[in-house]
């Protein structure tokens, strides 16, 4: 069974119901003391991200921290979650498999890199504010974000 094409959208947010988002992104508000508007930001950055796994079945992609809440909130809607891999994962149900603590440095800023890049290649828009480990500096471990 082949995925449906996605259309080139410019925002996740686009591939759910309106009443689906705004309660994901309730539940953001709620549970992580976000602003609504960050909140929304957070859940069509998770849905473009699970679209471009979607798209990239053979390819390891990864949520930044920011992003993963999205993912986190929507999984705990399992029907909803459940239905949006049906219907943009045909025969496959987009597994959440976390990464080791340790999963810092060059490799992971570069898995990062990838998964922006196939969210664009996606035709969708990317916040890059909410992924900062894609800019931050991968070998200071100080926070620093000008280092060589």
């Amino acid at each position: 069974m082949t995925a449906p094409a996605i259309e080139k959208l410019a925002t996740g947010r686009s591939l759910i119901s309106d009443l689906l988002f705004h309660r994901l992104a309730a539940g953001i508000v709620k549970d992580n003391g976000v602003s609504r508007e960050r909140a929304e930001r957070i859940v069509d950055q998770a849905l473009a991200f699970l679209a471009a796994c979607a798209l990239n079945r053979d390819e390891q992609l990864a949520p930044s921290e920011q992003v993963d809440i999205g993912w986190h909130t929507f999984i705990l809607h399992t029907r909803d979650y459940r239905s949006f891999c049906a219907r943009y994962a045909p025969g496959r149900f987009i597994d959440h498999v976390p990464t080791d603590d340790e999963a810092h440095g060059p490799a992971a800023k570069a898995l990062l890199l990838r998964t922006v890049e196939a969210i664009r290649a996606a035709g969708f828009a990317v916040d890059m504010e909410l992924w900062p480990e894609v800019t931050r500096c991968s070998q200071c471990h100080a926070g620093c974000t000008d280092s060589p």
